[in-house]
């Protein structure tokens, strides 16, 4: 193997600062209110999609920007850096409703749905959880039943993010009550399909600017030509983009670590305690290096698993980076908020939203639990 390089070049770096730059001026202001108001950005979201940031793995043939996963990356960390709400409404459309799609997908359903999620005119969601169908996929109930040249859902997906938002749904749904795990296949539901809605938006701990809801299907009719791949191959796709879409939370993760440091940095040098900036106790330099060394190891497990996505190893390294970055933001918003004392427990303070924001990130797209087993079960050739 040849050396790996995570130098971003020219071209990323760029992007980078053009991210960075349109987050500070656009969507850092109202941050705070939109937050407390649980306002979904949708005029935000437009301008996301103009920028490119919204089909930025899709290819030019469908209208996309065509970027590769470390590219996307970046944008993702930036985004997140700023806005997590919108870094994870970036990160469903991309990853879990364009990529599969791109993937799996007939040419005349890409060319028919691909150029709207791509230009941001439409959002993209993924219905693979349950009420009791979490860590345990296969044990989803949603049905879909075949006639003449359309197939009939019935059931419903938990924790639905752009839920009600999302013009474009990529639903697993069991097609063959007696096959198990290879009875499961993958739909494209459009939002206007006879027979879907859209449940009251979540009261979430964090991200609160992002849209979360269930999704119900009552005889709702998907043409038979909305199938992705082959029919019983769901899971099986579920996990491929399962595996693709953990670097977007990782690199979520990264972003909110990022922040938090800062915060953290910013105000150990302002606050004055015992006489002397914090900054100069030997306590609170202990925290910021930990913090940093930490950001450093994640943002390079994040990078390294993006450059390998074509590797054999790819699954168990998106799950190391997934695992690490979200666990290491973690302890970095704790501390964050150690660091500001009693104005860290303030919702005046931008720490307290990040420390809610995170949280999630342990959870979501594969809690830290089923990330170790992915890991030891590749390691062990279980």
């Amino acid at each position: 193997m040849g050396a790996i390089s995570f130098d971003l070049g020219e071209e990323r770096e760029l992007l980078r600062q053009e991210v960075r730059r349109f987050a500070e001026e656009r969507i850092r202001p109202g941050l705070q209110e939109r937050d407390r108001g649980h306002v979904f950005p949708q005029d935000l979201v437009a301008e996301m999609g103009e920028l490119g940031l919204l089909g930025m793995m899709v290819s030019e043939d469908y209208g996309g920007a065509g970027y590769d996963v470390l590219s996307y990356l970046v944008a993702i960390e930036e985004i997140s850096r700023v806005c997590p709400s919108l870094g994870v409404t970036m990160s469903v459309t991309n990853s879990v409703c364009c990529w599969p799609i791109e993937r799996f997908g007939s040419e005349a359903l890409k060319r028919r749905v691909l150029p709207d999620l791509a230009a941001g005119r439409t959002l993209g969601a993924f219905g693979l959880t349950e009420p009791g169908a979490g860590s345990d996929p296969a044990g989803m109930t949603t049905t879909a039943i075949r006639d003449g040249d359309a197939w009939v859902l019935n059931g419903e997906k938990a924790w639905i993010t752009n839920a009600g938002f999302a013009g474009v749904y990529v639903v697993m749904a069991r097609t063959d009550p007696d096959a198990g795990k290879r009875g499961i296949t993958a739909f494209v539901v459009e939002a206007d399909a006879p027979g879907l809605a859209v449940g009251a938006s979540e009261e979430k701990l964090g991200l609160k600017a992002s849209r979360t809801a269930q999704v119900y299907f009552n005889g709702c009719r998907v043409p038979a030509a909305n199938v992705l791949g082959d029919e019983g191959a769901g899971l099986r796709i579920a996990f491929a983009t399962l595996g693709h879409s953990r670097l977007g939370i990782a690199a979520q993760a990264v972003g909110m670590h990022q922040r938090a440091l800062e915060l953290a940095v910013a105000y150990a040098r302002d606050r004055v305690q015992f006489g002397v900036p914090i900054a100069r106790h030997q306590a609170i330099q202990l925290k910021i290096a930990e913090m940093a060394t930490e950001l450093a190891a994640a943002r390079t497990l994040v990078r390294y698993a993006a450059l390998q996505e074509q590797s054999a190893t790819a699954a168990r390294l998106a799950a190391e980076a997934k695992v690490y970055a979200s666990e290491a933001a973690n302890r970095a918003c704790y501390e964050a908020v150690q660091i500001h004392g009693g104005n860290g427990f303030s919702e005046d303070y931008e720490v307290a939203r990040l420390y809610r924001d995170v949280r999630v990130t342990t959870i979501y797209e594969g809690t830290s639990e089923m990330q170790r087993q992915v890991i030891a079960r590749d390691l062990l050739g279980a």
